[in-house]
């Protein structure tokens, strides 16, 4: 199977460097029209710079099709312009790579709160504002491929990133929630939990160990869950070349009487509750529901 992006338009935001860039770069290679969205702040979303703009040369010289936005994905206002830029000038928005984020990382006893708002803002509430800004268009033309951004440590958390780890796990939520809504119009959400040497993790990998975790390597995945033969969903991880899925299961679990329905109860079952032995997946929140139905009755 070849894949094209022949006739997108894709907005990649946070595109400035790293895994962005590479999303951006190898969309434009294989023909789609890019949107390169970042604000070229430092790694704490301070500062700005022409970050955007050095990749859009890229995509230009290589005779590629694209524009640059700096707009910050925490404003409303400016990403609603930046929509409308890339329907106005480009002919639409079919694909949307939410991507941009920052890191304020501090053990919770040492994290103000202000930095635990800042991260959600931009990883969580930016990619709700730039998923919101797109999601008409895609009803209205009944298409649409939008990919969230998670982590490991949204996933199984990691010491000292409380503020990440809580956007990150927010937006397999979001995600699971929107491919729901979505797919009577062909729109379809995935997660990437990319694990990538950037600018932003670099220094969490040994020096002989970044070349093998190169952002190109995740490129691949996270091309092929917003092309038109895509899943939806799903929640991917990619890093150095091997990619899984992750899914949050659902053990069978105990059921207990109404009249022993008490925490001695469950400690006392505890064991049982936790054993994987026969899990499942539900696809929504109903199911998990009915699963609770189907255990009262035996099942």
């Amino acid at each position: 199977m070849s894949i094209s992006f022949d006739g997108r338009v894709a907005i990649v935001t946070g595109a400035g460097g790293g895994l962005g860039r590479c999303y951006a770069l190898e969309l434009a290679r294989r023909g789609a029209k890019l949107v390169v969205n970042d604000l070229g702040g430092a790694t704490d979303g301070s500062g700005q710079s022409d970050a955007a703009a050095r990749v859009v040369d890229e995509i230009r010289a290589g005779g590629g099709t694209a524009i640059a936005s700096g707009a910050s994905v925490t404003d409303p206002g400016e990403v609603q312009a930046m929509v409308e830029e890339a329907a106005s000038a480009l002919g639409g928005v079919h694909i949307l790579i939410n991507n941009a984020g920052i890191l304020r990382d501090r053990s919770f006893a040492n994290m103000e709160i202000e930095d635990f708002r800042a991260v959600v803002d931009v990883h969580l509430v930016g990619s709700a504002n730039c998923t919101k800004a797109v999601w008409e268009i895609m009803r209205s033309q009944a298409y649409g491929r939008i990919l969230m951004t998670s982590s490991s440590t949204g996933l199984y958390g990691n010491f000292g990133q409380a503020n990440y780890g809580a956007a990150k796990m927010g937006l397999v939520g979001f995600a699971r929630t929107l491919a729901l809504e979505g797919a009577k119009y062909d729109i379809r959400v995935n997660t990437i939990a990319p694990n990538a040497a950037t600018r932003m993790t670099e220094s969490l990998f040994p020096p002989e160990l970044l070349g093998k975790f190169r952002p190109e390597l995740v490129a691949p995945a996270a091309l092929f869950l917003v092309s038109e033969a895509a899943p939806t969903n799903h929640v991917v991880g990619a890093g150095a070349g091997v990619i899984q899925a992750a899914f949050v299961t659902l053990t069978r679990g105990i059921a207990l009487a109404e009249d022993d329905c008490t925490p001695e109860a469950v400690a006392d079952g505890w064991d049982r509750i936790i054993d994987r032995d026969g899990e499942i997946v539900p696809k929504s929140g109903v199911e998990q529901t009915m699963s609770i139905l189907q255990r009262l009755q035996g099942n």
